[in-house]
């Protein structure tokens, strides 16, 4: 009987401390934080798939909940504002949302002490999550998608996620491409969206043979974290992989999404709204923190990581493309550096206001944005930028927060973008927080305590449409 009892303690006792391993490894599995990706998948794609595809409706209702709790996503056009292309009309007014009994111009007196004290900060002015912040990766418009499918039989659909941001707040579909080596002949891409299918007959003729070759390699599909030929993909069949323009399309932006790959952990990780390539010859900076150097720099560390989350291990797995630096890379940034801004017929060729070409509104505005408003310090003309990164210090104004899986704190020192064409080239901020120019100007007239009046937020947006 005593045996009985002894032996019954020792299984107890074992069973308490495999129990507390058990725990242990768990605690540990959970407070431990890794740089690195799983690399070996235990679980197979088929399950993965199914399982995903069941979340699907519930992860982009949570994030619609968010866009619609954060914005007015009402489709309003301005009057007579169209983009560069004249095919789709510039969003107007302010979309973030203010506190209940709140308004801009009672949000404007306050401190930002106050602000965040009393928790009033508008929420769409807090960093915008990725339509899923945990899992991250390329979501592009469905319209982009359907005519890569169209054109190439490429699918960019993912399985597990939509793009969440509605049609009418995106740029202008296809966009033109004016080239800085041809500005006699506008725009070069005939109305139609450049792919490998078609990028010869559109440029031979126009780009010498070395940029021909830029151009076939940017719009190459090579594979990428979430379309590629494994099983951790997020397209439902084997994929060949997505090209530069599928983002930077036709040289500008589609607006799609996907995270830096250059923070960790995972909620710390800012959403990337695709800036356009427009310009790109008078800026020497590239990316939106990471301060790369050349354009050269940008295009070859893509490919090697960035293009796989900023993971080159995950790279290897894939299928990474080792571009050649004394050729493809050359070859790619020629290509990019001769993309240029859309035409501004009213600016001077020192990038200001032709007097006898602007409105009253639009010499106002420009008056305001170098001189009260200090715009002029960070994008200064003729370009509109001073090639510098800033940090605004947002976190003055609110308390860190989780939101829908993105860490709300410091977003840090972020690069100046160019102001040239900025209507063409919603949403704004370099995670897509602002929707539209009015909601822009709200934002910086908040983080730079300026008190602007109703007539000079009207008359700044009115100048930056015509920039």
């Amino acid at each position: 009987m005593r045996k009985k009892s002894i032996k019954y303690r020792w299984v107890v006792l074992g069973a308490f401390f495999y129990l507390l391993l058990v725990l242990g490894v768990a605690f540990a599995q959970e407070m431990v934080k890794s740089s690195y990706s799983p690399v070996v998948i235990t679980e197979p794609f088929e399950k993965t798939m199914v399982r995903m595809k069941a979340a699907k409706p519930e992860v982009m209702k949570r994030q619609m909940d968010l866009l619609n709790e954060r914005y007015d996503l009402s489709d309003r056009p301005a009057g007579g504002v169209m983009m560069s292309g004249g095919k789709k009309a510039v969003q107007e007014g302010v979309r973030a949302k203010l506190p209940e009994g709140m308004t801009w111009e009672k949000l404007a007196e306050m401190t930002p002490e106050e602000v965040r004290e009393k928790d009033l900060w508008p929420k769409g002015f807090f960093p915008l999550p990725h339509p899923n912040h945990a899992e991250g990766g390329m979501v592009f418009p469905k319209y982009h998608i359907e005519e890569i499918k169209k054109q190439e039989g490429r699918d960019l659909t993912r399985f597990d996620l939509d793009l969440d941001l509605p049609d009418h707040l995106l740029p202008e579909f296809p966009p033109p491409i004016y080239l800085t080596t041809r500005p006699d002949l506008g725009d070069v891409s005939q109305g139609k969206v450049v792919t490998m299918m078609n990028y010869y007959e559109l440029f031979n003729g126009i780009l010498n043979p070395k940029q021909l070759e830029g151009l076939r390699l940017l719009v190459t599909p090579f594979p990428q974290q979430q379309f590629n030929l494994t099983e951790d993909r997020r397209s439902e069949l084997p994929s060949r992989g997505v090209t530069c323009f599928d983002c930077h399309l036709n040289g500008h932006t589609n607006a799609a999404t996907h995270l830096v790959g250059d923070i960790r952990p995972q909620e710390f990780r800012h959403r990337l709204d695709i800036p356009t390539l427009r310009g790109v010859n008078i800026q020497r900076l590239f990316g939106s923190q990471r301060a790369l150097k050349s354009i050269e720099d940008f295009t070859e560390f893509e490919q090697r990581a960035a293009y796989f989350d900023g993971d080159h291990v995950i790279a290897a797995k894939k299928g990474v493309n080792v571009l050649e630096r004394g050729s493809q890379v050359h070859f790619m940034a020629e290509v990019q550096a001769i993309l240029d801004f859309p035409p501004a017929p009213k600016l001077n060729i020192y990038g200001k206001l032709d007097e006898k070409k602007a409105s009253k509104s639009e010499l106002r505005g420009q008056e305001v944005f170098f001189g009260k408003a200090k715009c002029a310090v960070c994008h200064p003309a003729p370009y509109y930028t001073d090639n510098l990164m800033h940090n605004l210090k947002t976190e003055r104004f609110f308390k860190p927060r989780m939101i829908n899986g993105r860490m709300a704190s410091a977003d840090g020192p972020i690069k100046t973008f160019p102001l040239r064409g900025i209507k063409d080239s919603p949403p704004y901020l370099h995670d897509g927080r602002l929707l539209t120019l009015e909601d822009t100007v709200e934002f910086f007239n908040l983080i730079q305590e300026l008190k602007l009046t109703d007539q000079e937020k009207k008359d700044l947006v009115a100048f930056m449409r015509g920039l």
